[in-house]
């Protein structure tokens, strides 16, 4: 495929993405992408993934369903062995295949929507909780002495 300069087009099923699904709110929808194989001026075997779709999460502050947009346009650098990765120019991300060349690219599209979702996901335009603790919150100190307080508490004796 590299040396064919194939070029890949097409959308999957978010349902069908195994491990990224456990992460979703909903399993609706698809990505489209499109995968380019070549090799660059140095002679370096790569991928060049985009890929685009709206995820739906979770959002940790207010537990409500929202779409993330993910947006993806990267170049991979196609590696047999981890000690190639130093070899990569800037620019490029490694990724491992095995022996014989052969990837999945489902896989391949799956791991960078995976690596797209935020840690904590929050939803745009959600302001913070404020809490404050209402329970038996000591009065608040004389600031002439700061042992005040304890002479209320024995008082209350």
């Amino acid at each position: 495929m590299v040396s064919a300069r194939r070029v890949f087009e097409g959308s999957v099923a978010l349902a069908s993405m195994s491990r990224l699904r456990d992460s979703l709110a909903a399993t609706g929808g698809s990505v489209s992408y499109e995968i380019e194989f070549g090799k660059d001026e140095l002679g370096i075997a790569n991928l060049w993934i985009r890929a685009q779709a709206d995820l739906s999460l979770l959002c940790q502050r207010s537990l409500e369903p929202f779409d993330f947009p993910v947006r993806i346009d990267t170049r991979l650098g196609l590696i047999e062995e981890e000690s190639e990765e130093a070899g990569l120019p800037p620019g490029y991300d490694p990724l491992l295949v095995e022996k014989n060349g052969q990837l999945r690219l489902a896989d391949v599209i799956e791991d960078e929507l995976i690596l797209a979702l935020p840690v904590v996901p929050l939803k745009p335009g959600v302001e913070p909780v404020e809490r404050t603790w209402r329970g038996d919150e000591a009065e608040e100190p004389d600031a002439s002495n700061p042992f005040s307080v304890l002479q209320k508490m024995k008082s209350k004796k």
